[in-house]
């Protein structure tokens, strides 16, 4: 069984679930979101690009609605034992099957939650649920439920979080011995992702960054490669992963050399991430760690991002990032447990130099764990 938490730990998390749904007067909760069934259940599959369901009854019954790949993927991975197929045939329609589930579990005129902001639930397979339950129950919008349970983090957990920091230095130390005048792109990428894999890793829950010359101030990922000039910046943003628990990093690799101006701004880069990480503390908010580093950059004269990080944990494609963000004004208290992502991009006003040192961080009953063990000093190859 590809099951990494204790049957115990899950039927915990439940406890939680359905304790945080009663408050809400919900007598279940429709999930679609992959990261809320993974949670609750080790259920651990890409299907979520199909249609997919988990009812959570008040009581703590489950029932997972999903196609056959998945079901069988289910039955490896999860502590679920009602597990349901629909079938993948021209006019299939599985929220009508949905219905009929909810019809066994006593679900009429039953007021239930529905995560609608997932990314299993599109548009379409959301007309179709709301067509099949009109009339039949009541559903309101319970997206954040399991998700904020979700922020504070077990031991095992933490564990798992730190495996994932501890693989994301190995990429790092690969990016750094490869980024020299003439290296290409794809080597470094490939090198990095290795590193990850080799240290029993997963793929992350979206592609590694890798942008250079010009594109260096952009922290997308792009298509298409190239080689590092003689005289080049080098900016990476990827994670480790470990049973899909992610630590991400962040970097600017400057090659062939670098300037006055440059090694300056690397400085107020660094100021800037360490006064925020200092602010990373219970009793915090997360608009507190965002108005550290943009008061540090601001003063120095550099552009900054309107966000500096987000929440770390087991997530899926299409991103790593997870609720909530460090933004201005976000006034979310932060509590021992939590992990952190914060990246400090900064840039030269006219746009053409970034610096951006980032890492993950486990917040503590009196301060922050850092999950990287390499120093922040700038990395000047060739």
């Amino acid at each position: 069984m590809a099951i990494h938490f204790s049957e115990r730990e899950f039927a915990a998390r439940r406890r939680a679930a359905t304790k945080a749904m009663a408050k809400r007067g919900l007598d279940g909760l429709l999930m679609f979101r992959q990261e809320s069934m993974y949670y609750l259940t080790g259920h651990d599959t890409f299907g979520y690009c199909f249609f997919q369901c988990l009812y959570l009854g008040a009581d703590g019954t489950m029932t997972l609605l999903t196609r056959l790949p998945d079901a069988q993927a289910a039955k490896h991975t999860s502590v679920i034992e009602d597990i349901r197929a629909w079938h993948n045939v021209p006019g299939a329609n599985p929220a009508e099957d949905l219905r009929v589930l909810l019809e066994e579990h006593g679900c009429r005129t039953k007021r239930l939650g529905i995560e609608l902001d997932a990314y299993g639930l599109t548009g379409l397979n959301y007309t179709r649920v709301e067509a099949a339950l009109t009339g039949f129950c009541n559903i309101e919008d319970a997206s954040d439920l399991v998700t904020r349970l979700r922020v504070v983090k077990s031991a095992k957990e933490l564990a798992y979080c730190r495996k994932a920091g501890a693989l994301a230095d190995a990429a790092l130390v690969e990016a750094n011995r490869l980024a020299i005048p003439g290296a290409f792109e794809g080597d470094i990428l490939a090198a990095m992702q290795g590193a990850v894999f080799k240290g029993d890793g997963e793929y992350s829950g979206n592609e590694f960054v890798i942008n250079s010359g010009e594109l260096a101030v952009l922290g997308r990922y792009l298509a298409g490669r190239r080689h590092l000039d003689a005289r080049d910046q080098l900016t990476i943003e990827w994670a480790g992963a470990y049973r899909h628990y992610h630590a991400a990093m962040m970097r600017t690799i400057l090659v062939g050399g670098a300037t006055k101006a440059q090694r300056k701004l690397h400085a107020a880069a660094v100021d800037a991430h360490r006064t925020s990480a200092a602010v990373l503390k219970p009793g915090k908010t997360c608009g507190d760690v965002f108005d550290a580093h943009a008061q540090v950059l601001s003063k120095a004269g550099y552009k900054h991002m309107t966000a500096t990080g987000y929440s770390m944990g087991a997530t899926y494609a299409p991103t790593w990032m997870d609720w909530p963000m460090f933004w201005h004004g976000n006034d979310f208290v932060i509590q021992p447990g939590m992990v952190f992502f914060i990246h400090t991009m900064a840039m030269t006003r006219n746009e053409q130099h970034a610096q951006s040192p980032g890492q993950s961080y486990i917040v503590t009953e009196k301060g922050n764990e850092p999950l990287s063990r390499i120093p922040m000093d700038l990395v000047v190859n060739g």
